[in-house]
């Protein structure tokens, strides 16, 4: 059976909005905290934006960190808004927007996304190989959930690395998407659920963009 863990009375609104991504990481945490301690537990952060939160999350729970690169595909007019995502495995969503799109213009944003996600695993993973997940409790975090397509890409991923159970933990999401993601991962956590959500950074007070760099330094 699913399951989920949303906010108070599932996520009643506040004005609320994290510090930093570090802040919302022990938030979330919280939420997740009767997996502390349990040795079959991963926490692996969504590239870039994720690793910071995960990474306060996996050690608060005395759980190894990974990083998961997924991507999303942008509509070539208005990137910010997703057709589907990709993730390693081959794993490939879409969005009910991707009916709008020329093929061709499938298969371009494609190909520049899959270059872009093997570029960002090798540089964070070098010759490291993925976390092991067979039997295992994957936590998949990121700093926010908004359309569900990366969120969606990452459990599926989770799922053909041979998952046991798999968890999604977001600080803040939006209402449709953290339903919609609950009928796909076994377990949805986000503290925040607002009624009325534009974009993850207005729920953060510093929203500064992650650097390879620092998804680098904190997964050692």
């Amino acid at each position: 059976m699913r399951s989920r863990a949303w906010g108070p009375a599932d996520a009643q609104v506040t004005a609320r909005s994290y510090r930093d991504r570090r802040e919302a990481g022990a938030a979330l945490a919280a939420r997740l905290g009767w997996y502390a301690g349990r040795a079959d537990v991963t926490v692996l952060g969504l590239a870039r934006g994720g690793v910071p939160v995960a990474a306060e999350v996996a050690g608060r729970l005395g759980a190894p960190l990974d990083v998961l690169v997924v991507r999303k595909l942008g509509v070539p007019w208005a990137p910010e808004v997703a057709f589907g995502a990709i993730g390693p495995e081959g794993v490939v969503v879409f969005t009910d927007y991707v009916e709008r799109l020329a093929p061709w213009d499938i298969a371009a944003v494609r190909a520049n996304e899959q270059a872009e996600l093997d570029r960002q695993d090798a540089e964070y993973r070098g010759d490291r190989p993925p976390a092991d997940l067979a039997d295992r409790v994957a936590v998949l975090v990121d700093d926010g959930l908004a359309t569900g397509a990366t969120a969606r890409a990452a459990v599926e991923v989770a799922r053909r690395r041979g998952a046991g159970r798999v968890v999604l933990g977001v600080p803040v999401g939006a209402r449709q998407a953290v339903t919609a993601l609950g009928g796909v991962a076994d377990e949805v956590a986000c503290p925040l659920v607002p009624r009325r959500f534009d974009a993850v950074g207005q729920f953060y007070q510093d929203f500064r963009q992650v650097s390879d760099a620092e998804v680098r330094g904190l997964l050692g």
